[in-house]
């Protein structure tokens, strides 16, 4: 990577301020913000809200020849000053491996809930269209190619700039053509994605979430993060059926002409697709799509789904307008939509005599709230056991959301262990508790996740729901700021089932 041109790109973009540099032809042989992999004649970006001027001193005895950041160190290598470290981060990883985006039709997907399922969905079908050709960035893993080495379990939901796009060229040279991935409000925040056109930018719904001292200070900030999808798509899909739809529309026409915003709904004539009719049993769903929008009408056709719930039905249309757009046929998505797994979303367990376990990654309110509206909505003779608690050190307003739902759709609850981090998880369950209508609903408090999970399933009947809510696939709990083993939800229910006398 050449100075001249990093200082070009950063200069486009309004970030350069000086260098000293004695000469601008200078060749980087590498680049880093971990001082630990710093190398010979490499560049080092100082970057971090703990950043440490020690890091610097460790990257230049570790080989690095020159470093990027936003004030003089004064140090013994020349620097290269910017006004902003992380956007100018973005950009040089952009330029360091050859802007892999550009070999790729990156679908982006936002929303408080569902980015996960609807990344599944569309990266399944396109394995139809462009089979061992689709890469995909999502909370539970990455896949960066056919190979099993090209894959890996996710550290954050939208990775780090430097990493993103670092993984980026290792798809481009796997051979893949399209990427699928998760966009969350901290990569706009952060921007971590700074710089970068998304070929379709789908946002699928918002609720208040993700607030906090870690986090976004308020909603306005948070929706605003949302929206930067959107200002940052050539093409954009909506739904019409969210909250503040109006103002997320508004900010799709900014930058995108409106033939190339797409919308969807439930019964929406004004949409350009609309969900017509469903089915859904406890297992699977059905519906219908009506397209209002001419282009579409190879859509208007039925689809299965694997999985439950009238709000997968609407992340299965988002993900066959966002497949269609990369050039996918109704026969591969028809497919791909009938056989998607998603580990820890809405898996079920049927037992003999227990009634049917489901495990889903449900962490806020709203994706709470949109399972238990449905398993009550759909089966209302059914009883309704949770098993959840909240995490520690962020979101704190998911407490008093999931105490919502509860009083709303569920019969019994036991509150319990769900990444407690650095606070107490017996505190955050007393406070999710001190907002439960105990008239409602029956509240059982116990730490131990295992126990709870144990308590929910021999306690229910055949013609109860349980649904353990918070970690899906998750095998740890993070606990003190270490990531503890756990056995995961599914097979803590496996080991419970299995051990009851009445189901052997």
């Amino acid at each position: 990577m050449r100075a001249n041109q990093l200082i070009a790109l950063l200069q486009e973009h309004n970030l350069f301020r000086s260098t000293t540099l004695k000469s601008d032809d200078v060749d980087f042989a590498s680049l880093t913000y971990d001082s630990r992999k710093a190398s010979a004649n490499g560049l080092f970006v100082c970057k971090g809200f703990n950043f440490s001027v020690d890091y610097l001193h460790a990257a230049i005895q570790n080989g690095a020849s020159a470093y990027l950041a936003e004030k003089d160190y004064h140090v013994d290598v020349p620097v290269i000053l910017v006004s902003d470290v992380r956007k100018a981060l973005s950009l040089a990883a952009q330029l360091y491996f050859g802007f892999p985006q550009n070999d790729l039709f990156v679908i982006g997907y936002t929303g408080t809930k569902g980015k996960t399922t609807s990344t599944y969905f569309t990266k399944n079908i396109l394995n139809h269209a462009f089979p061992q050709q689709v890469a995909m960035f999502s909370t539970i893993n990455h896949i960066l190619g056919p190979r099993p080495e090209d894959q890996f379990r996710a550290h954050l939901t939208t990775a780090e700039s430097f990493d993103l796009f670092h993984e980026m060229r290792q798809a481009v040279d796997n051979g893949q053509k399209v990427l699928v991935m998760e966009v969350a409000s901290q990569a706009y925040l952060l921007d971590r994605v700074y710089g970068l056109k998304f070929d379709v930018g789908i946002f699928l719904n918002i609720s208040p979430d993700h607030i906090g001292v870690n986090e976004h200070p308020n909603f306005a900030n948070y929706l605003f993060c949302k929206m930067q999808l959107m200002l940052n798509s050539r093409n954009c899909i909506i739904d019409a059926d969210m909250d503040h739809f109006d103002e997320v529309y508004a900010a799709a026409k900014v930058s995108t002409e409106p033939d190339h915003i797409f919308t969807y709904g439930f019964n929406q004539e004004q949409a350009s697709l609309s969900i017509t009719s469903s089915e859904a049993t406890l297992t699977d769903s059905e519906f219908g799509l009506t397209a209002n929008d001419e282009r579409l009408t190879d859509l208007a056709t039925t689809f299965n789904v694997s999985v439950p719930g009238d709000f997968n039905q609407s992340n299965a249309t988002a993900a066959i307008l966002a497949s269609y757009l990369a050039g996918a046929h109704v026969a591969d998505m028809q497919t791909g939509l009938a056989h998607t797994t998603i580990p820890g979303r809405m898996e079920f367990i049927k037992t003999q005599h227990h009634g049917t376990v489901y495990i889903d990654y449900a962490h806020d309110w709203g994706s709470m709230n949109a399972l238990l509206s449905f398993l009550h909505t759909q089966f209302p003779d059914h009883q309704i056991t949770t098993v959840l608690g909240s995490t520690g050190d962020k979101g704190e307003d998911r407490r008093e959301g999931f105490a919502q739902a509860l009083n709303d759709y569920a019969d019994v609850a036991f509150l319990t262990t769900d990444d407690p981090g650095h606070e107490d998880p017996i505190a955050i369950a007393k406070e999710i508790d001190s907002h439960i209508d105990h008239n409602k609903v029956n509240v059982t408090i116990i730490a131990q996740r295992e126990e709870a999970i144990q308590h929910a399933i021999a306690t229910a009947t055949n013609n109860d729901l349980v649904v353990l809510a918070g970690k899906g696939q998750d095998a740890y709990q993070k606990i003190n700021g270490v990531d503890t083993p756990y056995a995961s939800d599914p097979v803590v229910a496996h080991e419970v089932i299995d051990g009851l006398a009445d189901e052997k």
